[in-house]
């Protein structure tokens, strides 16, 4: 997959941008606050359809604009392909790709794989589970759209389910109702959690390989914590068991939204144990996972973006991590010119030379 060229139109600090692009590594390099990761955020939101900083569209129009407009062109071993997405103040945002209009934002997801890393993406090993789960979500969803609809569908259900709980303080009626969304609930919930069972045991190894290469030889191992039922009636029975706690809670206690991942270095665990160096280099392990189970998946390497990355690298590592980046295209923002390859982009006050 290789990204040919990007149009930017009052997007954040960008009134107008038109730029083309290596087919290698592409090294955006600038003072800070410059524009360089507001250029990979408007990438990472045409392939992915959110932003890794907002979840308010509207903030990435420029402040004395009312429209705001992404074109990304990329293409694969088969054909070119152009996302365009048009974002308004007062109006829902406008998707296109090849020029027709999507309905849905989730079509969107695997027409241009990427994967990226920053040094927030630290929280993948130190913070909640929520934010490994949305790791597994978003690359699963970029190979499999299906696997993006599923997640929709449980969560609509699961809003349902406690809103039902909730709704009365008496029981009974609670009661009469909560086996319909109990049953819902497990029909969809049980496929999430194989499809997660069977990627964590699909990008483990890669992540273990790419660990022990950057760290020279530290064990890196990932467990899938996951709920513990192999059938639906099994789930439902987990369900119907917790029901009273539940109930007095006002929520659902048992199911794939509290899954989680064990992370171990060295067989203990890394989120408790772990220097911040190893910690990194964990969560930057599992990233470059991502790029061989998409490369499997797909049939080509995903695009790789490292946001100002290297500064918070020592020397072995980033010219290890290096060497990752000829696999596939790469983006690089860096403040320093001496972590620069390939093709050089400079930005300054949202501009590109």
């Amino acid at each position: 997959m290789e990204i040919t060229s990007l149009k930017l139109v009052n997007f954040r600090n960008y009134q107008s941008l038109t730029q083309t692009f290596s087919p290698k590594t592409n090294s955006l390099v600038g003072k800070n606050a410059q524009g360089k990761t507001n250029l990979l955020e408007a990438i990472f939101f045409a392939s992915i359809g959110k932003s890794f900083r907002t979840s308010k569209d509207k903030e990435l129009i420029s402040w004395q604009a009312q429209e705001a407009r992404i074109v990304l062109n990329a293409k694969n071993r088969f054909r070119e392909k152009q996302i365009e997405i048009i974002l308004q103040r007062n109006q829902k945002k406008v998707v296109k790709m090849d020029g027709i209009n999507i309905r849905r934002i989730g079509d969107v997801l695997g027409e241009v794989p990427i994967v990226f890393f920053s040094p927030d993406e630290l929280k993948l090993v130190k913070d909640s589970p929520e934010e490994r789960r949305r790791f597994i979500n978003i690359d699963l969803s970029q190979t499999n759209k299906k696997y993006f609809y599923l997640i929709s569908r449980y969560e609509k259900i699961l809003e349902n389910r406690n809103k039902l709980l909730k709704s009365s303080q008496n029981k009974s009626v609670v009661l009469e109702t909560i086996d319909i969304w109990n049953k819902a609930l497990a029909k969809e919930g049980i496929k999430i959690a194989e499809e997660r069972r069977r990627f964590v045991e699909e990008i483990s190894p890669f992540a273990s390989a790419a660990n022990a290469y950057i760290s020279k030889g530290e064990e890196l191992k990932i467990e899938y914590s996951g709920i513990d039922v192999e059938s639906e009636e099994e789930y439902v029975k987990k369900l119907e068991k917790n029901f009273e706690k539940d109930f007095k809670l006002g929520y659902t206690t048992f199911g794939p939204h509290r899954d989680d991942l064990d992370i171990y270095l060295n067989k203990v665990e890394v989120k408790s144990f772990g220097s911040q160096g190893q910690q990194r280099t964990a969560a930057l392990s599992l990233k470059l996972a991502e790029l061989e189970i998409i490369k499997n998946r797909l049939g080509e390497y995903p695009i790789l973006i490292l946001d100002d990355v290297f500064s918070e690298l020592d020397e072995h590592r980033r010219k290890r991590l290096l060497k990752f980046t000829n696999r596939c295209q790469t983006f690089i923002s860096t403040t320093d010119e001496q972590f620069c390859e390939g093709k050089i982009i400079k930005i300054k006050n949202g501009k590109a030379e």
